[in-house]
């Protein structure tokens, strides 16, 4: 009954969910009874009751916890009260270890065109298309003298009948020769950067504007963008005393907030722990909306259990998703020895989806099931023995803090803890937040010396 290549295919760590497709929304568990907040239902109740006022919204959490699949999600809600959504991955279009603004508007500009194309939407974007034009000529014309294998670009996109003029494909080419060059990326934007102001104003006006108006005669309720993985900037030195995610949103944030249609940018996690964490919510209008982890534990120690059984129900759903739940847990003898095993692999996933997700694909790849006991604790130390490599005695000090206080202080414990997967945070609604340490580490030697 359980097909072991679709079980191991469906609990990819690379695999997202895209719930418009109907094979993949019966993998989908809801946990926000277990994560303290809907926050999806937050976001999407801040684009519906805007009545036409464009609204930006910041939404963040541990890279892994499930952000990609709540935001499709939101798609999917959002198109069923009839929104367009540009839904895309700023990974395609973006070297993440080294964005500027114009990168990011361009990005926008590409996958925007190119869904509302899709979509029969007619623009004539004058501005756009000169700048397009003008960007190919000057990069041509510097191009030659870098020493890159970047091929000639000319004209690209534009036919000589302005009707077929592609915006989408041309900045699509562009944006595909700077991701992978970082000569090309700085000669772009030296000719972008300075034009900033005017390329917000031409995507407004050729494409956002028309765009909402000839989605209203279609009997749209609007235009909805979400930019995903940015949360996966690198956080780099930009400036000589800014990193990159704080040179982006607080610094330029400004002007990532003036596109005139409802947006929601994933951003790194990092600055909701900095010292600049009143001015991005003033920058953005609102403070950015979290997606804490599965609660498998409560702040005093005991196991949720709660969070628990849905862990479990996600596991068991993406190994027999043709099976009614009820019957699901009686087949779970076909994948562990025994019900408490697989209750270990979600309780030591700390309800970091993705970590669970890393832990069954392991036991699969190891041995055919039924998983028995001495397997998952081979997965999980191995597991364990993979964290702890990266962990020095200071960061171990620090962890054994976590553990005692629950709480995590300032952007280098952040930098240190949580950006490395070593501490998680939780919420309740009657606890509010607090942090703890990832429970592969628990039986660490490290943490338990005196």
């Amino acid at each position: 009954m359980l097909n072991l290549a679709k079980f191991f295919r469906a609990c990819s760590p690379a695999y997202r969910l895209n719930m418009s497709k109907p094979e993949d929304r019966q993998y989908y568990i809801d946990f926000a009874s277990v994560r303290g907040s809907h926050v999806i239902k937050e976001l999407r109740r801040t684009i519906t009751f805007s009545d036409d006022e464009p609204t930006c919204q910041l939404f963040t959490g541990h890279i892994g916890c499930g952000k990609s699949t709540e935001l499709s999600c939101l798609q999917a809600e959002l198109e069923q009260q009839n929104f367009h959504v540009v839904y895309f991955e700023s990974s395609q279009d973006l070297d993440m270890a080294d964005v500027d603004i114009s990168d990011i508007l361009l990005a926008i500009a590409h996958q925007v065109s190119q869904s509302l194309e899709g979509a029969g939407i007619r623009l004539k974007p004058t501005f756009l298309q000169n700048l397009l034009k003008n960007a190919a000529s000057f990069l041509n014309a510097d191009i030659t003298g870098l020493k890159t294998n970047v091929p000639m670009m000319g004209e690209v996109g534009v036919s000589a009948e302005e009707d077929t003029f592609s915006l989408s494909l041309g900045i699509g080419e562009i944006t595909a020769k700077a991701k992978n060059s970082r000569d090309v990326r700085a000669l772009l934007r030296q000719h972008l950067e300075p034009r900033v102001s005017n390329i917000i104003e031409a995507i407004n006006k050729e494409l956002i504007e028309p765009a909402q108006k000839q989605l209203k005669q279609k009997g749209k309720a609007g235009l909805v963008v979400i930019i995903d993985n940015l949360d996966r900037i690198d956080n780099t030195p930009k400036l000589s005393t800014r990193t990159q995610p704080e040179y982006l949103f607080v610094d330029r944030g400004e002007q990532l907030n003036k596109l005139k249609c409802h947006v929601i940018y994933t951003i790194p996690l990092i600055l909701t722990f900095s010292n600049d964490k009143e001015t991005l919510s003033n920058r953005f209008g609102s403070p950015a909306k979290l997606l804490p982890m599965v609660r498998v534990t409560e702040k005093n120690g005991n196991v949720c259990e709660k969070g628990i059984q849905l862990l479990r129900e996600m596991v068991l759903v993406r190994a027999f998703p043709d099976i009614e739940l009820e019957k699901r847990m009686s087949l779970i003898p076909e994948i562990f020895e025994e019900p408490k095993t697989l209750d270990r692999l979600c309780q030591v996933s700390g309800g970091h989806v993705r970590n669970l997700l890393i832990l069954v694909s392991n036991c699969i790849q190891k041995d055919d099931p039924p998983f028995s006991h001495s397997l998952i604790e081979r997965v999980i130390s191995e597991r364990r023995n993979e964290l702890s490599k990266a962990i020095t005695p200071n960061e171990w000090e620090l962890i054994k803090q976590v553990a005692q206080h629950k709480a995590v202080r300032g952007e280098d414990e952040y930098q240190i803890l949580l950006r490395s997967l070593f501490v998680f945070e939780y919420r309740d609604d009657r606890q509010g937040n607090w942090f703890d340490i990832n429970p592969i580490l628990a039986d660490a030697k490290e943490l338990n010396d005196v």
